[in-house]
């Protein structure tokens, strides 16, 4: 059943808010959280940086109600956020966090240790080290280091800031939140969306929100022109940087089913929904190098709202975690209304931007089988930053080896060197079948030229992607070597 109706609501300052997008025309669908703050009165705290994720100076937390009943508290960033996407959570801004009479013990830390000079990007900071309160207590340096990286300041310097996220994070995180919870959490749950979807009409644009796979395809069918959303890390500078008017949107966010996952002896299979801050956690165990791949992924903003659905589907030819997956030999289940049927990643991307998905369909599952037969598989990003920047050349390899060192299973997956993530054919056949030596694999690195034929851009020229390229072979001996000494 869908429901036409023209509003949203989320918890706000402790009191249910609704947005009436019928009777506010400056308010549309696709107006972003930080845009819709900074048009009250009272939280104007939240400021606008780069409109694309990269500052944090829009740092806001989410409050969402876990399997528990409880609320769990995440960090994002509101530029990239739209309204419709607060449905059924808590928004918690700076302004609620404390008053100058009252502190709250991140604030308090951050006055302590001189942490702000011009003030201008420390209320992000605030609200990271927030979240980073409720989650962890004694944090270690590299959490601390992971919670701030989507956060930058340009004055301070973050010996300050780092010191007040350790002097105050010890508390198991209680505060005035924990004391909320038991009316916040009922308020969360009385605004979960009863009906199939809830259809939002606003300024020319239909915003769609299902809360099942069938009603999202049943939309598929409905508007093939509709575009998909759920993290909106992506889709959203479409509004903040092209200003684009998005006229028909499936926000897919609210799909449980699509943030489910199991793990089986032979597979990890999880929801394209999970967001890829729930995927690194989920393969911290049994799958190392997706974890490197997502440890340095965007900021941990970003990976609370990006999914790893979302990634694969924009098949992006510099995405990071295509190389790895492919590496790992994943699969895509992608669900129709005639049923589902499986791909092999490496057969579901077949260019630019361009994938097996029909219309009537979506990526449901990513099936990453587990590494069983002895191989050896590893993750590398070339970037001009480690944190936060777009890979110039990322890969995922993969090798078997047998008792005298002969390479008898290859993958060298690259993206950045092509149109699409690819494997570099010819120089692995150069090398299955022979020893896994340092003089056989320099031999083999200069069939790379023959594989690829790169593009120069802003992040490199086209003869240094292949040297990388070519480098991250010799790279890659030198790390299995070590292993298999």
């Amino acid at each position: 059943m869908t429901k036409y109706s023209s509003k949203i609501s989320f918890v706000l300052d402790g009191e249910i808010a609704e947005i009436d997008f019928s009777e506010n025309k400056f308010l549309s669908p696709t107006m972003t959280v930080l845009n819709f703050l900074r048009s009250l009165p009272n939280h104007k705290g939240v400021k606008e940086g780069c409109a694309e994720g990269d500052c944090g100076a829009c740092t806001v937390v989410l409050g969402e109600l876990n399997e528990d009943g409880g609320v769990d508290y995440k960090a994002i960033d509101s530029c990239l956020v739209f309204l419709p996407m607060l449905q059924g959570k808590q928004l918690i801004t700076i302004e609620n966090l404390g008053t100058s009479a009252n502190l709250h013990p991140v604030q308090k830390a951050m006055v302590d240790t001189d942490g702000s000079q011009c003030g201008y990007c420390t209320p992000g900071f605030i609200m990271s080290m927030f979240a980073l309160y409720k989650n962890y207590n004694n944090p270690d340096r590299e959490t601390i280091d992971d919670c701030l990286t989507g956060n930058l300041c340009r004055c301070t310097g973050y010996r300050p800031i780092v010191e007040a996220a350790e002097i105050s994070c010890v508390h198991d995180g209680l505060d005035q939140f924990t004391d909320e919870e038991s009316e916040i959490a009922p308020l969360l749950t009385a605004m979960k969306i009863a009906s199939e979807t809830l259809q939002l009409e606003s300024n020319g644009q239909s915003y769609f929100v299902p809360n099942s796979i069938e009603a999202i395809l049943q939309l598929r069918k409905e508007y093939p022109e509709a575009l998909l959303v759920s993290g909106a890390t992506d889709l959203a500078l479409k509004v903040t940087k092209q200003k684009q008017l998005l006229k028909q949107l499936i926000d897919i966010s609210q799909v449980e089913a699509l943030r489910q996952y199991e793990e089986t002896a032979d597979d990890l299979v999880l929801g394209a929904g999970l967001s890829l801050e729930e995927v690194k956690a989920l393969s911290s165990e049994n799958f190392p190098a997706l974890f490197d791949t997502l440890a340095v992924f965007g900021s941990l903003q970003i990976r609370n709202l990006a999914t790893l659905g979302g990634n694969l589907g924009s098949a992006s030819p510099i995405g990071d975690t295509p190389p790895i997956l492919m590496a790992y030999d994943a699969s895509v289940v992608l669900h129709g209304l005639d049923g589902e049927r499986t791909l092999k990643l490496k057969d579901f991307i077949t260019g630019y931007r361009q994938t097996e998905l029909s219309n009537n369909e979506i990526i449901s599952k990513i099936i990453i089988p587990k590494v069983k037969d002895g191989s050896f598989v590893k993750w590398y990003k070339i970037s001009k930053r480690k944190d936060l920047d777009i890979s110039t050349v990322s890969a995922g390899f993969r090798i078997k080896l047998s008792e005298d060192q002969t390479v008898e299973e290859l993958e060298l997956i690259y993206g950045g060197m092509a149109a699409m993530t690819k494997n570099a054919d010819n120089t692995v056949q150069a090398l299955v079948g022979k020893k896994w030596t340092r003089e056989n694999v320099e031999e083999a690195m200069n069939f790379i030229d023959k594989d690829f034929t790169p593009i120069s851009d802003a992040r490199s020229s086209k003869e240094g992607r292949r040297v990388m390229a070519r480098n991250l072979v010799l790279k890659f001996w030198a790390d299995t070597a070590a292993v298999n000494v």
